[in-house]
């Protein structure tokens, strides 16, 4: 009887042990807004400063960097692998190819960090500042980064092609669908959605649209047309560039929304949430209070941060962003 006690006492600190070690484990690798206060302190000044010129040299800037956070975490979570370069990189996965842009601004932004901190900071957590900091010099809100994520090692070409990133054609059930499947709701599909009040999209993406769709102002329409003409499927002006927000195609705030009211809504992808449907009324209420808008952006913004971050020892810090070490 004393040996079955002495055993079970034995067994129950081990268990005891092992729990503590992994409530220890798991939270250690968790994303924490303080993650490099002591290992990389100037991380955030740095970042910001690259950010800056970046846009203030190019204001489309900022758009294209929110982007490539959005595209990094809707394909196999916020790990950088959107960034590495390769024939069968995320890079050319028909989403992304000759679309996403942004990629030597994160070069230069890596090469000023590992030159304070070598080897501490992620191209994934880079990309997310830059994406935080993008926003909050075109004028739109600030928000404390969560950090801590790793490196993957590798791009997922065959994911990046399938599917998981919204299109500027697809439906409203299909946005509602592809923003469920990353644990996102369809309130944080809408608040994300607002990003395109900065940014500028190309003709091939929108040329569609303002030729043959009913709900769009007319005039909105003809404005659009005389840089996208109807001839150019798989020509150079292809990549001919409207703002997705012609109000204030520079500056982050909540003029979108009033756009997709007055039915011009760049993108078929836009006008969809205003267009009798359930996010109409979401829509609505963005378009009538910024700070709402905000608030439920840099919710969301959030949400998709921790989206399967790689943490611990998964993963990897990458000395180069285009490549693995």
């Amino acid at each position: 009887m004393a040996l079955f006690s002495s055993a079970s006492s034995s067994t129950t600190t081990f268990a005891i042990a092992l729990f503590t070690l992994f409530l220890i484990g798991s939270s250690s690798a968790q994303l924490s807004e303080n993650f490099y206060a002591k290992k990389c302190p100037k991380v955030l000044s740095a970042v910001k400063s690259v950010v800056q010129s970046a846009v203030a040299k190019e204001p489309r800037m900022g758009g294209s960097l929110l982007r490539l956070f959005f595209h990094d975490c809707f394909v196999n979570g916020c790990d950088g692998s959107v960034l590495l370069d390769g024939p069968s990189s995320e890079k050319t996965a028909p989403p992304n190819n000759n679309s996403l842009r942004g990629y030597e601004v994160i070069d230069a932004i890596k090469s000023k960090v590992e030159a304070i901190c070598p080897g501490i900071v992620s191209c994934a957590d880079i990309t997310a500042i830059a994406a935080r900091d993008s926003v909050n010099i075109l004028g739109g809100p600030f928000w404390k980064v969560k950090l801590g994520r790793r490196d993957s090692k590798t791009g997922f070409f065959q994911l990046a092609s399938s599917g998981v990133l919204p299109g500027p054609s697809s439906s409203l059930s299909t946005l509602i669908s592809n923003f469920k499947d990353q644990g996102l709701s369809t309130k944080d599909m809408v608040a994300l959605s607002g990003a395109h009040t900065i940014g500028k999209a190309r003709c091939a993406t929108y040329g569609s649209r303002i030729y043959t769709e009913k709900n769009i102002d007319s005039l909105f329409a003809k404005a659009r047309q005389k840089n996208c003409p109807s001839n150019s499927n798989g020509t150079p002006k292809d990549n001919n560039v409207a703002p997705l927000d012609f109000k204030t195609p520079n500056h982050f705030d909540n003029s979108y929304y009033k756009n997709l009211i007055n039915k011009k809504g760049l993108l078929h992808s836009d006008q969809v949430l205003f267009d009798g449907g359930s996010t109409d009324s979401l829509v609505t209420a963005y378009s009538n209070n910024q700070k709402a808008f905000e608030s439920d952006f840099v919710t969301a913004m959030i949400k998709m941060g921790n989206i399967k971050p790689l943490t611990g020892s998964n993963g990897e810090i990458r000395r180069q962003c285009r490549s693995p070490n």
